[in-house]
């Protein structure tokens, strides 16, 4: 492990003035950073530890929304009553991120900053081609082992899929991050792979995530969050749907639907045009199932993971058929 300077702000200006340095990581509950260092992919000059930063962890509720700061540990703002209430999906991903003993050390700024499970990536020993570590080294993921690779948002030169559960929730109710001085739409924070995938996020150096804002809304208060895995727990997507949904007075006509999708893109997708398909429409089990055959659209398979192409669209009609109260 690379020797690094350690680094205890007193103040989020100088926080920000340590991270734009070469190499800085920031720390705050440390699970992705360790978890790097350990196989070798981290290795930072610098750890600046933003923990004892007093007022980033509050969770706080208006007329427009909810904002959460950015050291709020995972497990409480899941648990929070207002949260439960008037964003099921955010809680919903949040408990079926991780273990509980992760979500109890994890960030929600730290989450939206964790890396790739793409194994390729994180084992340079046995694969030092990654565009992701080493811009420009090749990737060895097309042509090997792709089951857990993205379908949708790739690139000749990454597949690497986006492994959040809370991030997909974000995006799909139109989520921001507080940088600072400067907001930025969660859909636009994170960078699809093109010809840079080693830069995943729009921040850019100095810059620390502070908060999340969502808006209040009627789908995010009617909403909810499905993860399709190998496993019950403890795994992450294989296809999973952040889906809320508003209906007319009738209660059969969507009036605002909004679906993103995790698991199969290499950034949290947003599913415009199953919205956009179903938006005005009846609730009917046929007319979501042909829809959600649109969340797919563009998605290009590698192999082993062509199967998602067939899951996700059945992910997400289960999701909107749940939500509106038919399944």
């Amino acid at each position: 492990m690379r020797d690094f300077d350690y680094a205890r702000p007193a103040s989020l200006a100088e926080a920000r003035r340590f991270a734009a340095e070469p190499d800085a990581m920031l720390l705050a509950g440390g699970t992705t950073l360790l978890d790097l260092a350990k196989c070798g992919v981290a290795a930072p000059a610098k750890v600046i530890d933003i923990t004892h930063l007093e007022g980033l962890d509050m969770i706080t509720f208006g007329a427009a929304g909810v904002h959460i700061g950015a050291l709020a540990k995972m497990s409480h703002v899941a648990a929070d009553a207002v949260i439960r209430e008037n964003f099921p999906a955010v809680s919903e991903a949040l408990w079926q991120a991780a273990s509980a003993q992760l979500r109890n050390m994890a960030t929600i700024g730290g989450n939206l900053l964790q890396r790739t499970r793409c194994a390729y990536f994180r084992d340079p020993l046995a694969f030092p081609a990654c565009n992701k570590r080493d811009p420009g080294s090749g990737c060895a993921a097309l042509g090997g082992v792709t089951r857990n690779h993205a379908v949708l948002g790739t690139s000749k030169v990454c597949i690497a899929a986006n492994p959040g559960d809370l991030a997909v929730a974000l995006t799909a109710f139109d989520a921001v991050v507080h940088l600072g001085e400067r907001r930025i739409a969660v859909d636009d924070f994170f960078l699809l792979p093109g010809m840079t995938p080693e830069r995943e996020h729009a921040l850019e150096p100095g810059e620390v995530i502070t908060a999340v804002t969502i808006p209040a809304s009627v789908p995010a208060r009617r909403s909810t969050y499905l993860k399709v895995r190998d496993r019950q727990s403890y795994e992450f997507a294989a296809a999973s749907a952040a889906v809320g949904i508003e209906l007319e007075p009738d209660g059969k006509t969507i009036r605002d639907l909004r679906v993103a999708l995790g698991g199969v893109a290499t950034k949290p997708w947003r599913a415009r045009d199953v919205e956009k398909a179903l938006i005005g429409k009846l609730l009917e089990p046929k007319a979501v199932r042909e829809a959600s055959l649109l969340a797919m659209t563009g998605a290009l398979a590698q192999g082993d993971n062509h199967y998602k192409i067939d899951l996700a669209p059945r992910v997400v009609t289960r999701a909107i058929l749940k939500v509106g109260g038919l399944a």
